[in-house]
């Protein structure tokens, strides 16, 4: 079914929120970056590790809430949390170190198209005429954007057996991040009586068991491996520090605001708006390297926005002439 309307208000509240997820979201492309020396196992199970902790406290805390919550309910959040939260990131990570940054980003980074497509074939939120133009813009300016990272693959700089496992995990990661929102958005809207932040703690509950059996499997494997590492890596100080802080901001933060959008949008729409968690990321990533963007780069973001403004200006233009 078309969707009929969508009321201003409720619109500039879920891009906003949306924002609010992309900027938090983006935080996470920075921890391997800043920790080089630990492998895609420990960055992954250590983000949810803190993610699941953090929601013990705030589990407490709304409590009553989360009693309301059905048998089916916390099944979903495992679920949620498995796809969307560890393999996801284990993938993600996995393909990054095996096949090296271009691949994976340049796959990873046509989620707003995939997610928009796959929801409006789901859900039949807008007619395709109408949202063609929003995603091809936001198209393009994937395309121009990851230029530079495919430049780099057709000078061979990354090649082998690393190359074909690594597209291999990064394309699970795309499947595992288009499954979610459509999912994690389809529960939202279908209980609207619970909290977005009440839901964010029950999928950080349901992470915890997981990435708390996976840190373990880690630390005996690598304990019979004879490497003799610290359990908590060269760096424990600043890998808890991050992992903390990207559990509090990147997973709870950013699932309560992600939830929130997904609740007061239609999932076409709140698929396409995954570009500002590229986005951030570039930025984060230049501002880590302290250098400016190429124009190629400039050219790609100014068409991501073009394609984030056309396409919440055609749910607005929905909106004005059904109401």
């Amino acid at each position: 079914m078309l969707l009929e309307s969508i009321a201003p208000s409720r619109l500039a509240a879920g891009v906003g929120f949306a924002l609010a997820a992309g900027l938090a979201w983006g935080l996470v492309f920075v921890a391997p970056v800043l920790l080089p020396d630990y492998s895609p196992a420990m960055l992954t199970f250590g983000r949810y590790l803190a993610f699941g902790l953090i929601a013990l406290p705030l589990a407490w805390r709304d409590r009553r809430a989360l009693a309301r919550l059905t048998r089916a309910d916390w099944i979903e959040a495992l679920k949620l949390a498995a796809v969307g939260n560890v393999l996801y990131y284990l993938a993600l990570s996995s393909a990054i170190q095996l096949a090296g940054v271009p691949l994976p980003t340049v796959i990873i980074g046509t989620l707003p198209v995939v997610i928009a497509v796959c929801a409006n074939l789901s859900q039949r939120d807008i007619a395709w005429r109408r949202l063609g133009l929003p995603l091809l813009l936001i198209a393009a300016g994937i395309a121009a954007v990851q230029s530079v990272e495919m430049q780099r693959i057709a000078l061979g700089q990354v090649t082998g057996a690393g190359l074909g496992l690594g597209l291999a995990l990064a394309l699970a990661a795309l499947v595992c991040w288009t499954w979610y929102p459509i999912r994690n958005a389809a529960w939202m809207q279908r209980n609207t009586s619970v909290g977005s932040g009440t839901w964010a703690t029950a999928q950080g509950l349901a992470t915890l068991p997981l990435a708390a059996l996976g840190m373990l499997l880690y630390q005996l494997a690598a304990a019979g491996s004879g490497a003799g590492a610290p359990a908590l890596g060269p760096r424990p100080l600043e890998y808890v520090g991050l992992m903390l802080a990207i559990g509090l901001l990147a997973s709870w933060l950013g699932t309560l605001c992600w939830n929130q959008a997904s609740r007061l949008l239609p999932t076409s729409l709140s698929g396409q708006l995954i570009v500002f968690e590229t986005l951030t990321a570039l930025a984060y990533g230049f501002m880590h390297r302290a250098l400016w963007p190429e124009l190629w780069t400039w050219a790609g973001i100014a068409l991501l926005l073009a394609g984030v403004l056309a396409g919440t200006r055609v749910f607005a233009t929905r909106a004005s002439g059904a109401g």
